[in-house]
């Protein structure tokens, strides 16, 4: 087997090809910046040694392939390192796809929100029923002990996201995957670092649609416009589609608190309706993949969650404290309003860092305030090289929105205004400093003095 040496290691996706690549048989090694949990924690369990800092091309003697992720562009030394060398490189979607995906029943969950559940969900499934399919998620399933494996069966699910695939390759990741069974979860404007407006990523979704053989599957949400945009520019494979609305072929409903499909009462195992779309899609992709309806929603109550989605971090002087991994406005108000359904006591305290190339731009911040509705109180770093006004941006929300420059000042003011029975929900796509545990940790002090 041959020496990898993978360049932004770090990110979700490519630490989840490092450890296949790595249960393959492959030596591997990587190089990123600073590592932050969970990914640095899943790359020192699989025992892959990775180096610091991009001044110098680590491992160049002996790597027969350089993996380079979409993360680095020209001018980073180590990527130039590898172009003056004249050494092997590629992506990571593409080594993905020639060296693991080929040959296999590849199932696609693809969409601007809900993907790593969704993926999850489908990958619990399968298991379920004994078919031991491979996976990469980007995150860690709370069934499986980590986001990556290369399964037992013919089966592999992965979470395919739209972002582009490398410096030298500016096609979304999901083209290469080739999709036996593709989830279309929804579709709305994002990466605006990359796409200069919706009907650009509408493009890249249409492409991902021609890959999918005609004895393939497409699960689709019919409630939603920009895909049915979408569908109508062609597809040749089943279209097995789902939603609230009547001429979804397969309808989710709302009856008395709880929801059924098909007729079939099933219990999402995360609150929310957008959680009833993901079950819903998850059950769909199951049964075309050939797992009985019946058997996967007996199966749902054993999913276990996934980490960063309303995941419980911990308790301290009667606050609990949420970490959601929402970012875009849509994902925000949808945590909110499926833990406002959910409470019967307390405050719900939202604490928001907008991290995103998306909302660094300030793309969606006239919706943040809207999105931000639902919770009682709402707390937002307001970073001063935003490009735009996060207390402006707030000012409908009164003396309901807090803001702060910095992590520390975001913490003193949440630990002041939360109280014993409040759940306050941390919502990033990044590490934000810590401040989960910080939180706990100024709750804790608070209970103590008082």
């Amino acid at each position: 087997m041959s020496h990898l040496h993978i360049l932004g290691i770090g990110g979700t996706f490519m630490a989840g090809l490092a450890t296949l690549a790595r249960e393959a048989g492959h030596r591997v090694t990587g190089q990123d910046g600073p590592l932050y949990p969970p990914m640095s924690q899943v790359l020192a369990d699989a025992g892959i040694p990775v180096h610091e800092g991009y001044q110098t091309l680590a491992e160049a003697d002996s790597a027969d392939t350089v993996i380079i992720g979409n993360a680095l562009s020209r001018g980073n030394p180590a990527v130039e390192a590898t172009l003056d060398r004249g050494l092997e490189y590629t992506s990571g979607p593409a080594w993905l796809a020639r060296h693991i995906l080929r040959d296999r029943w590849v199932i696609a969950v693809a969409g601007t929100h809900g993907k790593t559940t969704t993926a999850s969900l489908v990958a619990w499934l399968l298991d379920a029923a004994g078919l031991a399919p491979g996976f990469l998620i980007g995150g860690l399933p709370g069934n499986f002990e980590q986001s990556a494996r290369l399964g037992r069966s013919p089966f592999f699910v992965i979470e395919a996201d739209e972002y582009d695939t490398a410096f030298f390759d500016k096609r979304s990741k999901f083209v290469h995957f080739q999709p036996r069974t593709l989830v279309l979860n929804n579709l709305e404007y994002d990466h605006a670092d990359i796409f200069p407006d919706l009907s650009a990523i509408e493009r890249q979704f249409e492409h991902l649609i021609r890959t999918v053989p005609g004895t393939g599957g497409v699960v689709v949400n019919a409630d939603d416009p920009a895909l049915a945009r979408v569908l109508a520019r062609g597809c040749w494979s089943e279209r097995i589609r789902f939603g609230e609305h009547a001429e979804a072929g397969h309808r989710l409903q709302c009856h008395g608190g709880g929801w059924q499909l098909d007729g079939w009462r099933i219990e999402p195992p995360l609150p929310g309706r957008h959680n009833a779309m993901n079950t819903a899609a998850a059950l769909l992709a199951a049964r075309h993949a050939g797992v009985p309806l019946d058997q996967s929603i007996a199966a749902l109550a054993g999913f276990r969650g996934v980490r960063r989605r309303m995941e419980w971090r911990g308790a301290a002087n009667g606050i609990t404290v949420l970490d959601d991994f929402a970012h875009h406005p849509t994902a925000i108000a949808a945590t909110l309003d499926a833990l406002r359904a959910e409470r019967t006591s307390g405050r719900l305290l939202a604490v928001v860092e907008p991290r995103s190339n998306t909302m660094k731009q300030g793309v969606h911040a006239d919706r943040l305030a809207t999105a931000l509705a639902a919770a009682d109180r709402a707390f937002v770093l307001a970073d001063p090289a935003l490009a735009w006004d996060v207390g402006g941006v707030l000012a409908p929300l009164g003396g309901r929105a807090t803001t702060a420059i910095d992590i520390d000042g975001l913490i003193e003011q949440v630990a002041v205004t939360a109280s014993p029975g409040d759940t306050v929900v941390v919502m990033s796509n990044g590490a934000f400093g810590g401040i989960h545990e910080r939180l706990l940790k100024a709750f804790e002090t608070q209970g103590a003095g008082a």
